[in-house]
């Protein structure tokens, strides 16, 4: 099947055989795909490296045959995200996050239309830790597996601001003492819900609900990106994760 024009983004990139790349991509219509782009790294490539990086939008054309796409072409089709420093280790979060949780060959145009959105929020200097909750929010909802942020698990009672839940990832909020392990504030869960930025002590709750989350989606696994951010934290305070 070849595919035209689509709107894409590098997630990873390794280098196969002497000139080419294997890589992983988000695109717009057809999700993460695995793609081939052949003759990339040597000197007379005729699709340039540049244009092969993270974070830079792209359209591609592409033969998809089985598992694996061919790259035909590339074009980049507009300026791609300048994030250093921690916006950098953010979007590289992004990027392990979509390629651990999505399948090859399932649409999710929202989720793509979400990453772009972040990318975009990370180039703009917004609050990192509060654009990654937004966007772990977003791809939960896009996969199917969205949070249940307006009422009680067990009562179906709308969530109150001041008191105090327990997320359980295969239930939802579950009112419990403040002082259990893990609780979260209802204004919280709400502030989520209706994208309003929480506090500090909010987003912190919020993070480790949502690893919480993640990890139950993982099979009990962990990121990469998790492990670098911790060692980023306590390298240098102040890095939101």
């Amino acid at each position: 099947m070849r595919i035209e024009q689509q709107p894409a983004y590098v997630l990873h990139a390794r280098a196969y055989r002497e000139t080419s790349l294997l890589l992983e991509c988000l695109t717009r219509e057809h999700g993460r795909l695995g793609v081939v782009a052949r003759g990339v790294r040597g000197e007379r490539a005729r699709l340039r490296r540049a244009q092969l990086e993270p974070f830079q939008p792209l359209t591609m054309d592409l033969l998809l045959r089985g598992e694996m796409a061919t790259l035909t072409a590339v074009e980049a089709v507009g300026t791609p995200a300048r994030l250093p420093g921690d916006a950098g280790l953010a979007g590289l979060y992004l990027n392990e996050l979509v390629v651990r949780l999505t399948g090859r060959q399932d649409p999710y145009p929202r989720l793509f239309d979400a990453y772009a959105r972040t990318l975009a929020r990370l180039g703009a200097d917004e609050p990192l830790a509060w654009s990654l909750r937004r966007f772990e929010r977003d791809l939960l909802e896009a996969l199917g597996y969205g949070l249940q942020l307006q009422h009680e698990a067990d009562s179906g009672e709308p969530l109150e601001a001041q008191a105090s839940y327990r997320y359980l990832v295969e239930q939802g909020a579950v009112r419990c003492a403040a002082s259990s392990p893990h609780a979260l504030r209802g204004s919280d869960l709400l502030a989520l819900g209706q994208d309003r930025t929480p506090d500090t002590s909010g987003l912190k709750s919020l993070r480790d609900m949502m690893r919480e989350v993640i990890r139950f989606h993982l099979g009990g696994g962990e990121l990469r990106a998790w492990r670098v951010l911790a060692m980023a934290v306590s390298g240098r305070r102040g890095i939101p994760d």
